[in-house]
């Protein structure tokens, strides 16, 4: 971890430096903590959880991270905290005191998230109104996890035929395709795919422009791949409190190069409670806009 934050050519540090650079990582994250978000509205979150590798491991502990987008199509760490990753009870944590402390206290219109997750029972306490979207690059893994090696390919490409449909009514025909074609010899991943048919689409009621950001959880994975490569087993066993603060640095330094979402001049229509439908905005709203 330390290689990634202080360089590949950064010396053997001893204890009294790392307690160092831990107490400037805390100063870091506390003023972070800090900083007032209370003006902010998230349109979109993206929810996931990044396993820790030291002592951490023992307990099952992760690093709960939310990311939002701004109206303006920004993406920026909105909370962060450890837990269990399928926990309910550690996301409800989260949203609850983000909701609290005024970071998110106002309903996003979407959240994207793994189905395992806690989250999405946490969601449904807290921000009720809030839609929820399953990631399909988690979903395309569960259902071929649950296929033969040899036909795996092809299945693939069926469920890509699902989430590259122009409009739901093809990507309901696909999923019944799909179910007709490995229904009988792989009812498991038909099921798996069917249980989430309602959140794997809820992407067709969102602008078109944003539903590449939207059908995964790709904007918060790519976060979690510099962490996970960049983050390496110790000999020493890390404390919960320096793993923590050297993950934070990470992302932090990993959100510096997060893009704007595309067609961002949408993202205010949403918040005005425009409705769009096969991500176009529906004719009764732009009816009313012209009146």
């Amino acid at each position: 971890m330390l290689s990634a934050l202080l360089g590949k050519e950064a010396p053997c540090l001893s204890p009294s430096v790392i307690s160092r650079l831990t107490a400037e990582w805390s100063g870091e994250y506390e003023r972070w903590q800090k900083h007032d978000l209370s003006a902010r509205r998230y349109v979109y979150v993206w929810a996931d959880g990044v396993s820790l590798q030291a002592r951490m491991e023992e307990s099952a502990e992760c690093m709960l991270v939310l990311i939002g987008a701004t109206p303006e199509g920004r993406k920026e760490l909105v909370g962060f905290h450890i837990g269990v990753r399928e926990s309910a009870q550690s996301w409800r944590e989260l949203l609850v005191d983000l909701k609290a402390h005024g970071r998110l206290a106002i309903a996003p219109e979407l959240a994207v998230g793994d189905g395992a997750l806690g989250f999405w029972k946490a969601m449904e306490e807290v921000f009720p109104s809030t839609c929820h979207q399953r990631c399909w690059l988690h979903k395309t893994g569960n259902v071929l996890n649950k296929a033969a090696k040899s036909v795996q390919p092809g299945m693939k490409k069926d469920l890509a035929e699902i989430w590259m449909s122009p409009d739901r009514a093809a990507a309901e025909k696909a999923i019944n395709v799909f179910a007709a074609k490995y229904g009988t010899k792989y009812p498991k991943a038909t099921e798996c795919l069917e249980t989430d048919r309602i959140p794997l689409l809820a992407f067709y009621d969102f602008p078109a422009e944003h539903w590449v950001h939207l059908r995964t959880t790709n904007p918060i994975e790519s976060v979690f791949a510099a962490v996970r490569h960049r983050t390496v087993r110790t000999k020493g066993a890390l404390s919960p409190k320096t793993a923590k603060l050297m993950v934070f640095k990470l992302i932090m330094a990993a959100a510096k190069t997060w893009r704007r979402l595309k067609g961002e001049n949408q993202l205010p229509k949403l918040i005005s409670g425009v409705k769009f439908i096969d991500g176009v905005q529906s004719a009764e709203a732009v009816s009313q806009t012209a009146a």
